[in-house]
């Protein structure tokens, strides 16, 4: 690793050595990553929710093979890109206009920049703890941050962009009432990187309502859980009716691809030159392959047994730990959440950062990388559930975790 800074060209996707020795992927095929020794461990982290078909999905594979069989990045148009986009439309309802990144950075960006040409103002609301990419604009606030925990009465802003309080509806209130050129919110469905940290009942609806009456749009941020809990948009699924929405990760399980979605009307501001757009691998035809065929096979996943597979893992993690004297408990969905050292799970960013506990979360990741199974090494980190996990599987990361919890509690 004489060349890579810090041998990784994410700083997310650190882990620490073991034994002296590092963690290097080899191969990944299903739920399953092995490392350079060969030995083989269940993947929770899965391409940070990429992988939301298991690695090296058989028909996704076969899709790209052909479309790079056919030429991988012509300069024009191309047969996939508009069925690509269809297929996509077809799962976002109202959202039925779609331009192609290769990042949810990216999209996110491009939705801030619509948002403001629409509207004609300035500002970008996102949420304190959330992370929206990292570009510079939204780059701040992020969980972990001094920013984050918003302890004084001044807003954080960089530049034209702000923070709001998940959760809090009465700084959602306050924010709007002090400021009037709020182009957009940024919202997520759940605050991921926070720890899976669940919207109250009503939040978002609240803040949706209170953004359309000041003449904001709503930017629904779904890179992480567009098609996680049911095929398509996480906030359609939760009754939430966004205006833009942008989606990335499992709608290509696994290869870079992302997208803005929008309603017609907003998405017209490209067609009439009031946004620039452009991107050389944008919509390139083994990105759309893979969304192609992701969006195939997404229709044919039974996401309740999915959801009640994973909510009985979560259970048994937490009867593991208490049968060893210890309270855990897990936020977040079946098919992905976070463990806490805790009675109850956190309702804000401010109780998560409380409840954050970097020693339990290292021995944690140790203790399960012994047993068979890798996973995110952060505080707030998440575990995934492939959507083609066998009870067999299951199983067995329910065992990686209980011999875990006994470590642990020693």
């Amino acid at each position: 690793m004489q060349h890579l800074v810090r041998g990784i060209s994410s700083a997310g996707r650190v882990v620490p050595d073991m034994d002296g020795q590092p963690f290097l992927v080899d191969k990944a095929l299903g739920a399953y990553v092995w490392d350079q020794n060969g030995r083989k461990y269940i993947d929770t982290a899965l391409g940070f929710g990429a992988t939301f078909l298991g690695h090296t999905d058989p028909e996704v594979t076969e899709a790209v093979r052909l479309a790079i069989e056919r030429g991988s990045m012509p300069a024009y148009a191309h047969l996939l890109e508009e069925e690509a986009a269809a297929s996509l439309a077809a799962h976002t309802q109202d959202l039925s206009k779609i331009i192609f990144l290769n990042s949810g950075s990216e999209a996110v960006h491009l939705a801030c920049r619509t948002a403001r040409a629409v509207t004609g103002r300035g500002k970008i609301v996102k949420m304190a703890a959330g992370y929206d990419g990292w570009f510079d604009e939204v780059a701040f606030g992020n969980a972990g941050s001094p920013e984050a925990l918003m302890a004084s009465n001044v807003r954080p802003r960089n530049g034209n962009t702000l923070l709001l309080r998940f959760n809090d509806f009465v700084d959602a209130e306050l924010l709007f009432s002090e400021c009037d050129d709020v182009a957009a919110v940024v919202l997520e469905p759940m605050m991921a990187n926070a720890g899976c940290v669940l919207a109250k009942p009503g939040y978002l609806e609240h803040v949706v309502r209170l953004a359309r009456c000041r003449g904001a749009l709503v930017i629904m941020d779904e890179v992480l859980m567009g098609f996680r809990l049911h095929p398509g948009l996480a906030s359609h699924y939760l009754g939430v009716s966004p205006d833009l929405a942008t989606v990335g990760k499992a709608i290509g399980n696994g290869y870079a691809v992302a997208a803005l979605v929008g309603r017609p009307d907003l998405m017209s501001a490209f067609e009439d030159g009031r946004v620039a757009r452009a991107g050389t691998y944008n919509g390139n035809p083994v990105a759309c392959a893979a969304v192609n065929a992701s969006m195939k096979i997404v229709d044919n996943i039974d996401y309740e047994q999915l959801r009640q597979s994973g909510d009985a893992l979560r259970e048994q993690i937490r009867i593991s730990f208490a049968e060893n004297g210890v309270e855990v408990v897990t936020s977040g969905y079946g098919t992905v959440f976070t463990l806490w050292r805790s009675r109850l799970a956190p309702g804000d960013y401010h109780e998560a950062a409380q409840l954050a506990d970097p020693s339990f979360a290292a021995e944690m990741h140790i203790a399960l990388r012994r047993e068979g199974a890798m996973s995110m090494f952060s505080p707030y980190g998440r575990h995934y559930i492939c959507a083609r996990s066998s009870k067999a599987i299951m199983q067995q990361l329910t065992e990686c975790f209980a011999t875990a919890a006994k470590q642990l509690t020693v």
